[in-house]
């Protein structure tokens, strides 16, 4: 993701206004002048003048290390995007004539994807003449529901999709967030 010139602050000669207001680096008060003044000040202390708000009357900028503070940002959003976590769409198959022990096996993997923010889609297929059973297969749907009722919100109840009948099942909203 490229950063266009609009993005970046305004920095030293660059900033157009006729009086501005301006703070030291630890964050001290040093009052309203033109920009010439302050760009000596910053240029002494071996530094950099940079616009903060534009929005304010007059604008306010501060005298800072601009490489650094490009550096801490940069990390910050890093940092930000590393802790987010995109819903995925995990999903579970399984035939209505399913083995107890094998349905326990799909349980778990539902809940454990559930509890990592994923959202689940429970599939059950059917073959042949066995489309004739879409009544178990909603049946074994409803009871993956009861027993994930826990962890899971239903976002699509089951349905018939072709040769298979789906279920939609989305994280539990917690309370705390």
């Amino acid at each position: 993701m490229k950063k266009s010139k609009r993005d970046l602050p305004t920095i030293n000669e660059r900033i157009k206004f006729p009086q501005i207001r301006v703070v030291s680096a630890d964050g001290e008060q040093l009052g309203i002048m033109p920009p010439q003044e302050a760009m000596t000040i910053a240029d002494e202390r071996e530094l950099d003048l940079v616009l903060v708000s534009d929005k304010a009357d007059p604008p306010v900028c501060r005298i800072m290390d601009y490489g650094k503070y490009k550096f801490e940002k940069e990390k910050k959003e890093r940092e930000a995007r590393k802790k987010q976590h995109t819903a995925d769409l995990k999903e579970v198959k399984m035939r209505y004539k399913i083995d107890e022990h094998d349905y326990q096996v799909r349980i778990n993997h539902a809940s454990r994807f559930l509890k990592g923010g994923d959202k689940v889609k429970a599939t059950v297929m059917f073959r042949g003449r066995e489309i004739q059973h879409v009544n178990l297969a909603e049946d074994l749907l409803n009871r993956m529901a009861n027993d994930l009722m826990e962890v899971a919100d239903i976002q699509q109840a089951p349905k018939r999709e072709g040769r298979n009948m789906t279920m939609l099942m989305a994280p539990k909203k917690t309370e705390g967030k």
